[in-house]
């Protein structure tokens, strides 16, 4: 007996494939959990079969390419006068012993002291290999590696002051006080009435002449120390930078000598003296005057010697300054009594000798002895200009008594304070000795531990 179907037919099914109801429930099941995809991506195994010829078609017939190469890193450009390297540079002779900020200053001005100060922190400023401080000492042939130049933001354009050019006159006249010439050091006679430096309405002064002194060196050279306009005689130009540095110290630390000569009003009565007054800018003056001043004035002290008298009229005296404050000497014989002939500014209408005797400040830088920085010493006398020379005469002095021994060329037994003296300089040569063996051996190390 023939049953009933209890539905269509759907035929033989393949084998292992899945009944037709499931397939179809899978299929809406996996479109509900897959978001829609976007139109214009298209699966790459759906491209057509025949994409392969049309690109090969294409790469038959080659076009010129339109592709942009792809851009390369721009160099940087350097502000004019800055380099972008590291840089090394090589101590010469006339910087040894110099502070290395100093060096920056006198070598590369552009770069400041806080750029320095921030090098050396940083490990970017380096001597010999070694990290170095801006207040190090630098020696000659020690080698200074200097980072790259940081470019500075614009700047208006200043002008430039520049010094007026000499005529030949200035030239010849600066050249004819010369009475002492080498490789790092000249000395000039002054003449009375010549500033040392430039000041308001004063056009004409030495410092303005400097460029008629360099001779055959490339370097202009510099004053060390200074000489009042109305003082005669002796005036020490250092002609390089190591020298100036040098005579600069000899000056601050009281080792260089200086001899002057002057007419004095009256007698002193003690022949051989120190006067020890503290000195002061005098108030409601402009600093243009000093005077002794016992509670805020600074320690000053000068020695004279009586060389000849003019019986209680006047002397002729030695003078000595052992400190070096303004206007020291002046201030000082005024002070006891005596001023200097001619300088009326301290000593008044009493400064002044009636008949023949000049006006003039009679005060003249006889001589200078001072350590020279190749070895020896520079040891220079000036002669007396005519105003001073004519006094002379005139009062009877005898020109060949005025050079009086200093004490140390004097042969005799050192003293107790002459052994101390010299324990305390040979104690203190040991210290800076083992000071420059400790800065050696630091420098080593760090020369170690650079990789």
């Amino acid at each position: 007996m023939k049953g009933k179907s209890s539905g269509p037919s759907r035929g033989p099914r393949k084998p292992g494939a899945a009944p037709q109801g499931r397939a179809r429930g899978a299929a809406k099941a996996a479109r509900a959990r897959k978001p829609d995809a976007p139109k214009s991506a298209a699966p790459k195994s759906a491209a057509p079969k025949s994409a392969a010829p049309k690109s090969a078609a294409k790469a038959s017939t080659p076009k010129p390419s339109t592709a942009t190469p792809a851009p390369r890193p721009a160099k940087p450009t350097p502000a004019k006068g800055v380099s972008l390297d590291v840089r090394q540079f090589r101590v010469g002779a006339d910087d040894d012993g110099i502070r290395l900020d100093r060096w920056f200053q006198r070598h590369l001005p552009d770069i400041g002291f806080n750029t320095v100060s921030r090098w050396a922190r940083t490990g970017q400023l380096r001597v010999d290999g070694a990290r170095a401080a801006p207040g190090d000492r630098m020696s000659e042939g020690q080698s200074i590696r200097v980072p790259p130049a940081e470019p500075k933001a614009a700047e208006t354009a200043r002008p430039k002051r520049l010094r007026p050019q000499l005529a030949d006159d200035q030239v010849a006249f600066a050249q004819g006080l010369v009475i002492h010439r080498d490789a790092q050091a000249i000395v000039i006679n002054k003449p009375p009435g010549l500033a040392t430096q430039g000041g308001t309405k004063t056009d004409d002064h030495v410092d303005g002449l400097l460029d008629a002194l360099d001779y055959e060196l490339d370097q202009r050279p510099k004053l060390v120390h200074r000489l009042d306009k109305d003082t005669s005689g002796a005036l020490l130009i250092a002609r390089t930078a190591r020298s100036a540095a040098f005579f600069a110290k000899a000056f601050s630390s009281r080792t260089a000598r200086k001899v002057y000569w002057a007419i004095v009003m009256g007698v002193p009565s003690i022949e051989d003296g120190m006067i020890e007054l503290p000195i002061a800018k005098q108030p409601g003056t402009g600093g243009e005057k000093m005077h002794v001043d016992e509670e805020e004035g600074l320690p000053s002290r000068s020695r004279y010697r009586v060389i000849e008298r003019a019986g209680n009229r006047a002397a002729w005296v030695e003078l000595q300054p052992h400190t070096g404050r303004t206007h020291q000497l002046r201030v000082h014989m005024a002070a006891i009594g005596h001023p200097i002939v001619g300088d009326g500014k301290y000593g008044g209408k009493e400064a002044f000798l009636s008949g023949t005797i000049s006006r003039k400040m009679h005060l003249h830088a006889r001589r200078i002895r001072v350590d020279h920085p190749d070895g020896g010493r520079v040891d220079v006398r000036a002669e007396l200009p005519d105003h001073f020379a004519a006094s002379l005469a005139s009062l009877g002095f005898d020109l060949a008594a005025g050079d009086l021994p200093l004490d140390e060329e004097i042969a005799r037994a050192p003293t107790r304070e002459d052994e101390k003296k010299a324990a305390r300089a040979h104690a203190k040569q040991i210290r800076k000795g083992r000071k420059g063996e400790r800065r050696a051996r630091g420098s080593g190390a760090g020369q170690r531990k650079k990789p």
